[in-house]
């Protein structure tokens, strides 16, 4: 049996604006009306597997669980308590399987947020690497070079395995080249890009990882001793996870193992690293531009415009990167796009709030979008799900007046408990319990003032939550 394993723990700092570190590009649809989560799960479907384990950090573990709920895909979601790179959170995956069990079953590991155009390629690989995965061999992907990127690393190819002409033996990883090097590494057909996906059985990936990584096998094996479950959310132990060492799977046990092998891969792979990478594999129009959202371009060429809320038009311009947020706009041309990140640190260093969170936030029960703020007031568009609730709560600093324009509220207000239509409106004083249900069959949708001394979110006093906040 495979187990598919989805590492979904990335930040995507160089697609900011439009991935931040609440919401980042795992959860966005960049490439299609699916998220690139939910494109990476319905890349299973074809292929013999069983329920997937998606590897997750706490902030993103109520967008991973609605995700799949809207492709009706049950998986098990798996909580990091802090980031620590790949090979830990492949470790985990791995006792978990072992501790059902399932030591022998193969686990397909897969990053949350890589393009696969041709799937029929992608599920051949996979049936193809699939025995030597059961034979004890750790297997990866290596894609077939287009172009000499340095923004990857590469593997370089060994002796091919006799029974296929595709598996070959792994002869070394290599850092990310200069362009000059990274060009002789395509001339010599020898290389292929490292995809950091890859199959092996569960005991075999954590034998090895004992052997060349003892500290992270025993922190993991100790976070993974006492579970808990939460909703519909594993977690573990907390300190023991802490206290391992930060590393990849690469340097970790790849470059270390002596039964690496790979297959090759030509499927239009892409991790989509950049706003370029993004422009290079989308469709363009007769001037080479890429639009999406409300777009007007006038003598312009090989330009990426992106807009979530308004006009954007361009004019006479050429290889620029546009990309508009409700809160953010970024300018830049298309060969510098790799330094965004350094845009994203300069924000966190001023002590801004833009590389953390979309003016539109989401929660487990909906979303709100922060429409206004001032000294003393703040106005949001509140959006609940049919069905959903907030949690019972009371503030110290503000009071808020709720305004109904679609749907139906049932409204928790200290003793009192009653319900508040389309048009009509209701005032929670500073101070008192409240909650906001939607009970209906379509979105609750309201408009929220706010006024008082402080509006920041942690002036929340939960008292009771559905979602265990």
């Amino acid at each position: 049996m495979i187990i598919p394993v989805i590492l979904s723990g990335g930040s995507g700092t160089r697609l900011w604006p439009s991935s931040r570190t609440l919401y980042p590009k795992q959860f966005l649809p960049l490439c299609s009306e699916q998220t690139m989560l939910q494109e990476t799960a319905v890349r299973l479907q074809n292929l013999d597997v069983g329920k997937a384990l998606v590897v997750c950090n706490e902030e993103h573990r109520f967008l991973v669980a609605e995700q799949m709920r809207q492709l009706n895909m049950p998986a098990d979601i798996l909580l990091e308590p802090v980031g620590r790179n790949t090979a830990p959170a492949i470790a985990l995956a791995a006792f978990k399987a072992v501790a059902e069990d399932r030591g022998e079953d193969v686990l397909l590991v897969l990053a949350a947020d890589h393009v696969i155009e041709d799937r029929g390629s992608f599920e051949s690989s996979v049936r193809e690497l699939l025995p030597h995965a059961m034979n004890g061999r750790l297997a990866t992907f290596g894609i077939v070079p287009t172009e000499p990127a340095t923004g990857y690393g590469y593997i370089r190819a060994g002796d091919a395995i006799t029974s296929s002409a595709s598996v070959f033996r792994v002869a070394g990883f290599v850092e990310k080249p200069d362009q000059q090097t990274a060009q002789s590494y395509l001339d010599s057909g020898e290389y292929l890009w490292n995809s950091g996906m890859f199959m092996f059985r569960a005991d075999r990936y954590l034998q090895e990882l004992q052997s060349h990584r003892p500290d992270i096998y025993e922190c993991c094996q100790q976070a993974m001793q006492v579970t808990q479950p939460d909703i519909d959310f594993i977690r573990i132990d907390q300190q023991a996870f802490a206290a391992c060492p930060e590393d990849s799977i690469d340097y970790a046990v790849m470059e270390k193992t002596k039964d690496a092998v790979m297959v090759t891969l030509d499927a239009g792979w892409s991790d989509v690293g950049s706003w370029s990478a993004l422009w290079d594999i989308k469709d363009k129009d007769s001037e080479g531009n890429v639009h999406s959202g409300d777009v007007m371009s006038y003598d312009s060429r090989r330009c990426y415009v992106e807009t979530t809320d308004r006009l954007v038009a361009t004019l006479g311009v050429e290889d620029l990167v546009v990309v508009d947020t409700k809160d953010a706009l970024l300018i830049s041309h298309r060969n510098n796009v790799q330094d965004v990140k350094k845009i994203v640190a300069e924000i966190k260093k001023q002590g801004r709030q833009e590389h953390l969170q979309h003016r539109e936030v989401y929660r487990p029960w909906g979303k709100y979008d922060s429409v206004d703020c001032g000294e003393r007031y703040q106005v949001k568009h509140i959006t609940v799900k049919p069905g959903a609730q907030l949690s019972l709560q009371k503030h110290h600093h503000r009071a808020e007046h709720w305004i109904v324009v679609a749907g139906t509220a049932r409204v928790t207000r200290g003793e009192e408990q009653f319900m508040v239509s389309e048009n009509q409106s209701t005032y929670i004083p500073i101070g008192e319990v409240h909650r906001l249900e939607n009970p209906g069959k379509i979105d609750l949708e309201l408009i929220e003032v706010q006024s008082g001394s402080y509006l920041g979110e942690d002036d929340i006093v939960r008292l009771e939550d559905t979602y265990g906040r």
